[in-house]
C-alpha cells in the first residue's frame, strides 16, 4: 500500500500523448535522448485531476507551474489559455471525462549537445501531457499507509528552493528509497534545521489532542491539496498550526495524515512502530477528508 497505490487500468495501453501539441498513441510517444528534461531533470511538472469533465483547481496549478518556471529561469511560450486547450484536446481525443490523472511537463527543450549550461539549448521548451485513467485503490483510504523517518533532508533556497515543482526530484527519491529500505510507504524528511517539513512524495500533516500540526511550509512543497486542507480546517473550526515541531512533539499524536493532487486525503495508520486512529471512521482525519471532498464536489458544480 501507497500514497499512490491505484487501480490499474488496461484502457491506459491504448492513449494518446500530446507532445508539443501533436497527439501520439501510447507505443509510439517519445522525446529526443537530447531533451534537457531527460539529460538533466531540467524541467518543470504538474500532476492534474479531471473529475466529471473538470480540471480540479486547473487554476492553482498552472499558477504554480508558472511561478517554479520563473524560478528556474524557464521561459514558457504557452499561455495559460493554450495549455488548457493542449489538455483538452488530447483528453477529447482519448474521449477521457472522469478519474484522469494527468501529468503535466514542461522542459527546457533540446540540446545541441549532452551540456548542462542553458546556452547549449537550440530550441523552445517541450510539452508533454499525459493524461492517463487513474483512481485511487480504495483501499488506501481503509488499511492507510505507514510513514517513518528517513536521514534525507529538505534543501532551502540557497540549494534549489523546495517551492519549485521541478523535474529534479533525486532528493524526494533518494527519501523513497530510504523509505522503502525501512519498511514505510513514505519517509518523513526533516528540513535542514531538525523539523520535520514533508513526506518524500505527499504533504504531512499529524492531530494532536483534537489540533492540527503541520510545518511552516517554508521547507516543502507548497502542494495544492496542503492548500485546501488547511483552508478547510480554518472554515470548519478546526485549529491547524502551520509551525516549526520535531519528532518528539508528534511521536503520541493521535492522528496523521498525508495529502496529494492523486489521493487527496490519506490517513496515516502506523507511524514507524505505532499504531494510530487515522483510519477510524469517528476520526477527525476522516472529517478532514470528507470536507475536503465535498471541496471539489463544489468546485464541479
Amino acid at each position: 500500500m501507497s500514497s499512490h497505490s491505484y487501480i490499474s487500468n488496461s484502457k491506459n495501453e491504448d492513449i494518446f500523448i500530446n507532445i508539443n501539441g501533436k497527439l501520439f498513441p501510447r507505443s509510439k510517444a517519445k522525446i529526443s535522448v537530447f531533451d534537457s528534461g531527460f539529460l538533466l531533470g531540467d524541467g518543470v511538472w504538474e500532476g492534474i485531476r479531471l473529475h466529471k469533465s473538470k480540471l480540479v483547481f486547473i487554476e492553482d496549478h498552472l499558477d504554480r507551474l508558472y511561478a517554479s518556471a520563473k524560478g528556474i529561469s524557464l521561459d514558457i511560450h504557452y499561455s495559460k489559455k493554450e495549455i488548457i486547450h493542449q489538455i483538452n484536446k488530447v483528453l477529447n481525443r482519448n474521449k477521457m471525462d472522469d478519474n484522469i490523472h494527468i501529468r503535466l511537463v514542461v522542459s527546457r527543450g533540446d540540446k545541441i549537445t549532452p551540456y548542462q549550461n542553458p546556452n547549449a539549448n537550440v530550441g523552445p521548451v517541450n510539452l508533454v501531457i499525459i493524461p492517463e485513467y487513474k483512481k485511487t485503490d480504495p483501499n488506501t483510504y481503509v488499511r492507510g499507509i505507514n510513514i517513518g523517518r528517513v536521514p534525507n533532508v529538505r534543501p532551502n533556497e540557497s540549494i534549489l528552493s523546495p517551492h519549485y515543482n521541478t523535474l529534479s526530484k533525486l532528493n524526494c527519491i533518494l527519501a523513497s528509497i530510504e523509505a522503502n529500505k525501512l519498511g514505510y510507504d513514505e519517509g518523513i524528511m526533516n528540513d535542514m534545521n531538525g523539523n520535520i517539513s514533508t513526506c518524500n512524495s505527499t504533504n504531512l500533516f499529524f492531530i494532536k489532542d483534537d489540533s492540527v500540526l503541520t510545518s511552516t511550509g517554508e521547507y516543502c512543497l507548497n502542494g495544492i491539496t496542503r492548500g485546501k486542507a488547511i483552508s478547510v480546517c480554518n472554515q470548519n473550526s478546526i485549529v491547524c498550526s502551520e509551525t516549526n515541531f520535531t519528532f518528539q512533539d508528534i511521536k503520541d499524536c493521535n492522528e496523521a495524515f498525508v495529502t496529494g493532487t492523486f489521493a487527496g486525503i490519506i490517513p496515516v495508520s502506523q507511524l514507524e512502530d505505532r499504531k494510530l486512529d487515522s483510519t477510524n471512521s469517528n476520526s477527525l482525519v476522516h472529517k478532514i477528508r470528507k470536507l475536503y471532498n465535498q471541496k471539489i464536489q463544489d468546485y464541479i458544480g
